[in-house]
């Protein structure tokens, strides 16, 4: 078992957008950065993902998701219509990939970045270290005291 964050802007697709998806599933398109990309190419079938909400006051955990579909091409690059498209990928060899997730469980509240800069043992998250990168990895212990700050239920 592996776990990530990935980050959302809610305006454009947060939590209570996956949660209302059909089977609260969707896939995670449009992620244009190599690391990010290669960090869901390591994803498996069942492992979790912390879904954060960036761009918003203040930034927070939202939700708990986990990977239903590993890596595939992320259909949006091959569009000149999307705004994820990439001109230099070719459907022979894509260069971008998504995975699909779905919402999993519910916190009784978001987690503020605020109060995760607080934890002790969070100090040398990846959150706090790469701020900027959408899809990154959430160490074990990581996962064990932040999903300990709040009461968990299933969906």
């Amino acid at each position: 078992m592996q776990y990530w964050l990935m980050k959302t802007e809610p305006e454009t697709f947060s939590w209570e957008d996956l949660k209302n998806c059909p089977d609260r599933r969707e896939h995670w398109d449009g992620i244009r950065n190599y690391l990010a990309r290669n960090h869901m190419r390591q994803m498996a079938k069942g492992d979790l993902v912390f879904i954060y909400h960036s761009v918003v006051k203040p930034p927070a955990i939202a939700g708990i998701a986990r990977v239903v579909r590993t890596a595939y091409p992320d259909h949006t690059q091959f569009d000149p219509s999307a705004k994820y498209y990439d001109p230099k990928s070719a459907p022979d060899n894509p260069r971008w990939d998504m995975v699909d997730v779905q919402a999993f469980k519910e916190l009784d509240r978001p987690i503020p970045i605020t109060e995760l800069k607080e934890i002790p043992g969070l100090e040398n998250m990846a959150l706090f270290r790469m701020s900027r990168l959408s899809v990154q990895p959430v160490t074990a212990e990581e996962w064990k005291i932040i999903t300990g700050l709040r009461k968990v239920k299933a969906l």
